[in-house]
């Protein structure tokens, strides 16, 4: 699967939790969500967070988050909004790929340990052939053999 194909896949499947979901979609997904809020973060933040410390430094107590960092948390906390609901769906679709169920996704909520469980879960390969949440996504692209 594609970058792109993967992107426009768990986009158009916005809040749909049924079904499975390839590592190369998830993945794929995963890396231009990060690159988004990196891009932001270098745009907006990181040279916000230079302005205050340059001027704290010139003047303790003074210090204020300048317009540019504020404008650069709302994108954030927007973009963050609108992509909860895919970034949960295709992570669900792909524990159901390895036959788990969605809501081994709330592991993730254990301090320390519970993101990596899950981490691991997203990482191991899925069940070969179908399974109780439908056909294998990795089938339905190899071309039939005779």
């Amino acid at each position: 699967m594609s970058f792109m194909e993967s992107i426009r896949t768990v986009l158009s499947k916005y809040a749909d939790f049924n079904g499975r979901a390839r590592r190369s979609e998830y993945w794929w997904y995963t890396l231009a969500y990060t690159i988004v809020v990196l891009l932001i973060e270098a745009i907006f933040i990181f040279p916000a967070i230079g302005q205050m410390s340059t001027a704290a430094a010139e003047n303790p107590g003074a210090a204020q988050m300048p317009a540019m960092g504020v404008v650069g948390y709302v994108i954030l906390g927007i973009l963050s909004l609108a992509l909860l609901l895919p970034s949960l769906a295709v992570t669900v679709r792909r524990l159901h790929d390895s036959d788990k169920s969605g809501f081994f996704i709330l592991l993730g909520l254990i301090p320390f340990v519970g993101g990596i469980i899950v981490l691991v879960m997203v990482i191991l390969p899925g069940t070969v052939g179908p399974n109780r949440f439908g056909p294998d996504p990795k089938a339905a692209e190899l071309p039939a053999q005779a």
